[in-house]
């Protein structure tokens, strides 16, 4: 990959998008660089391989978050690669990457941020709701509240939910299930943000309210044990 940067960087600075383009599409390319990076964003990837922007569908693209277009240098940058279903990446980013009037990006970089500083995952809506201008943006750009995902982060609610009270008996050798099992539900399952939001919001000062329903599960979300397996 560093090699290919500097074939890149050879070319005069306005044929370097077209350059980069080409060079990402070789074959070779596919067989020493592609291939073997989307591996190890997948080994990377919560769940059965997820996309890295929606959460839902399986990933199947090599997205260059920073796009080739704006910063052909990047091509190859490791931390520019993000796995991605072909939906998000064909529908929703694309190639938008907005910045302030400073060249500063607003768009989220999971590589470097932490997401939950800018965004509030709505447990009961399935809904985010922006922290920040940055977090507003990220929404607007990765489509993340599109309605079939909010359906989807409900579901993935309940199903945590229900694994967490099910939790107890369990690891008391009661029950149907094991604990692993239960463990293997919530990480395998769509939407791991969901989970990583409960986890995260039961700390909060709030949490007596979002969890006002379901204190049993509260009380799971805590235990280190559980926040052990599934924190990520």
């Amino acid at each position: 990959m560093t090699v290919l940067t500097g074939e890149v960087q050879r070319e005069q600075p306005g044929k370097r998008a077209a350059a980069a383009r080409d060079i990402w599409h070789r074959r070779s390319t596919r067989t020493y660089v592609i291939t073997p990076v989307r591996a190890v964003l997948k080994e990377m990837a919560p769940g059965a391989e997820r996309c890295m922007y929606c959460g839902d569908n399986q990933g199947t693209d090599i997205d260059h978050h920073e796009p080739l277009a704006r910063n052909p240098l990047r091509t190859f940058d490791w931390l520019n690669h993000l796995l991605a279903c072909s939906h998000c990446n064909s529908h929703h980013k694309r190639d938008r990457y907005p910045v302030d009037e400073h060249g500063l990006p607003l768009l989220i970089d999971p590589s470097a941020e932490d997401p939950f500083e800018h965004l509030m995952l709505s447990l009961s809506a399935g809904e985010y709701v922006p922290l920040t201008g940055k977090g507003g943006r990220s929404i607007e750009v990765f489509g993340l509240n599109r309605p079939i995902l909010a359906r989807g982060r409900v579901q993935a609610y309940q199903v945590v939910v229900m694994c967490l009270r099910l939790w107890p008996d369990a690891a008391a050798g009661k029950g149907a299930y094991h604990p692993e099992s239960l463990i293997g539900i919530i990480r395998e399952q769509p939407c791991a943000d969901v989970c990583q939001a409960m986890l995260r919001q039961v700390g909060l000062p709030g949490a007596a309210v979002i969890f006002k329903d379901i204190p049993e599960v509260a009380e799971m979300l805590r235990d280190e044990r559980v926040r052990g397996e599934l924190l990520i």
